[in-house]
């Protein structure tokens, strides 16, 4: 079970660039709205196989929070999507998937790589 953490000010940006110093970091941007980011966010739920203290996750939903969703685009560099996941490790986006490219597998393969 994923125990996300809702971004809901744009200090926890800055929150999360620090935490990620210290432990990997996930953020999921949703629509609540659009069948995709719900299908994507099933697949990712269902498959979950982290630990909780492997990754702290979180989350935005972008039709409510739509400017914090491209405040979150804007300052890891990305192009802004949704659904959308982006892992942060040391202050920086070290990867980034949109839309059925979110996979469990494939951010294992991410949070588990040596950097």
């Amino acid at each position: 079970m994923i125990n996300w953490t809702s971004i809901k000010q744009p200090t926890q940006i800055d929150e999360i660039i620090e935490l990620s110093r210290q432990k990997t970091c996930l953020i999921y941007k949703h629509s609540p709205t659009c069948s995709i980011s719900s299908m994507a966010r099933y697949r990712l739920e269902g498959g979950w196989d982290f630990e909780e203290q492997e990754l702290a996750t979180f989350f935005v939903d972008v039709v409510y929070d739509r400017p914090l969703s491209q405040q979150v685009a804007q300052t890891f560099g990305v192009r802004h999507e949704s659904p959308q996941v982006l892992v942060i490790k040391d202050g920086q986006c070290i990867h980034h998937s949109s839309h059925l490219d979110i996979s469990v597998r494939d951010l294992k393969g991410v949070v588990e790589s040596p950097m």
